[in-house]
């Protein structure tokens, strides 16, 4: 747990922009022996994952309609989006038994392919359904425990700090400048002119704060570059 914490506090790639260093993933998996983890932005309403770190690397999911297909059926999946959950560190069995889960279309189309019968999830500080996610997934076998959900829990607010600073990071001074006010309640007109420009450029700059954060919406922008909801 202290080396943990320490490759959180001071990542071996800290010059990678990325949404969490890929020596923090490793670490995880380390700590925490699975089969393949992921870090994710999943958003529901769109039936997209913006952005992904997958170990190993998935490359592209030929399996992704199979999983939004049953996304919403699957209780332990759309859990985060059905109950605004996000502090819980939740497993496949904590919904359903094995057996429970193989009768299910979400097994039989999109875990039984990919190798999974077994899952430990956490959420990070996120907009309703636009939920930042890290997930461990291990095949036949040992369940996953309880000492791996209180570990996680332990590392979930360092891992959502460690998260925010980088994607804060990736915006310029001036992005970040321009989201202070979207934080504050401004509207795009007040905005522009307090910024002493085009309603466009404005826009523009959002457009631009959206790809570089993975995101679709103002409220999602402010939380997650800030890790708060906007006034």
């Amino acid at each position: 747990m202290r080396t943990m914490l320490g490759l959180i506090g001071s990542p071996d790639d800290d010059a990678d922009p990325g949404p969490m260093p890929w020596s923090v993933l490793h670490g995880l998996r380390e700590l925490i022996s699975c089969d393949a983890l992921a870090f994710f932005r999943l958003d529901s309403d769109r039936r997209e994952v913006p952005w992904a770190r997958d170990l190993p690397d998935a490359g592209a999911d030929d399996l992704l309609p199979a999983f939004w297909a049953h996304y919403r059926d699957c209780r332990p999946c759309s859990y985060p989006d059905e109950s605004g959950d996000h502090r819980s560190v939740i497993t496949l069995s904590d919904f359903l038994s094995l057996r429970e889960l193989r009768a299910t279309g979400m097994y039989a189309d999109y875990l039984r392919p990919s190798g999974v019968q077994r899952e430990i999830m956490l959420c990070l500080p996120s907009p309703p359904r636009q939920t930042v996610r890290l997930v461990l997934f291990r095949g036949p076998g040992r369940d996953f425990s309880e000492r791996d959900r209180a570990l996680l829990t332990l590392l979930r607010p360092h891992l959502h700090e460690l998260h925010r600073a980088r994607t804060s990071s990736a915006l310029t001074t001036r992005q970040r400048q321009l989201l202070g006010l979207v934080a504050a309640g401004h509207t795009n007109g007040q905005i522009a002119r307090r910024l002493g420009v085009a309603d466009a450029t404005v826009r523009k700059h959002l457009e631009n704060i959206f790809g570089r954060l993975g995101v679709q919406s103002r409220a999602a922008a402010v939380t997650a570059a800030f890790g708060v909801e906007p006034a």
